[in-house]
């Protein structure tokens, strides 16, 4: 299990090269990663990493996110190599909540993924279907949790067989369990006992693809 403490200090091993080699503090650490140093502060307390502001940082210097959170050595931080896989990582979409969409249009950062991770998703010949996006809201706790980032097989669309799947709406963009009904309408199922099966039109709903991974934020 990845340690905040051995994370963050490689994360400042990166910033003190980017920075001349000096000392690197947690409020540098804290804005590298886009987040308040206070909030730093608290996750460090509560052992809790933050992933998506890690794999952001990971992905605009091409690091392996398996280096940071693992200790896999690589022979150079920045230098981009083909041991490798790339994922689209679209940081700025949400599903579970609504309000978003996912398209080849929209302009994603690439997320560097190694060979434990891709045998994790299916394998090098299914990492082309694989794209990562963000969990919002509570509804399929305790499976997934807000800030999670999901890893979408593009490949997986049919939604006669059981797991979770990413669905397009007019109302937004789902991740649901899915129950197809013999009228015509889809049953969106959370996790969360709290909430009930919403009812769509079958017609409404375009399953984007099928959930095959994850990176807690509540590991």
């Amino acid at each position: 299990m990845p340690d905040i403490l051995s994370v963050l200090h490689k994360v400042k091993d990166i910033l003190s090269q980017e920075l001349g080699e000096r000392k690197v503090f947690d409020k540098d650490v804290a804005e590298a990663l886009g987040i308040n140093q206070l909030t730093l502060a608290t996750m460090k307390n509560r052992a809790k990493i933050p992933y998506k502001e890690i794999l952001e940082f990971c992905a605009k210097r091409k690091i392996s996110i398996n280096w940071l959170l693992f200790d896999q050595v690589v022979e150079s931080l920045q230098a981009e190599t083909d041991k490798f896989a790339r994922v689209h990582y679209f940081r700025d979409i949400y599903a579970s909540a609504g309000g978003g969409a996912l398209n080849e249009e929209e302009e994603g950062e690439m997320m560097y993924l190694d060979d434990e991770i891709v045998q994790k998703l299916g394998g090098i010949g299914m990492i082309k279907h694989i794209q990562a996006i963000n969990v919002l809201g509570d509804s399929m706790e305790p499976t997934l949790f807000s800030g999670d980032v999901v890893f979408i097989n593009k490949e997986y669309t049919n939604a006669l067989k059981s797991g979770i799947y990413v669905v397009s709406t007019p109302v937004g963009l789902f991740i649901k369990r899915l129950q197809l009904h013999a009228n015509g309408t889809v049953a969106l199922v959370s996790d969360n006992e709290a909430y009930a099966p919403e009812l769509i039109n079958a017609n409404d709903v375009q399953v984007i693809g099928k959930v095959v991974g994850k990176l807690s934020a509540n590991v």
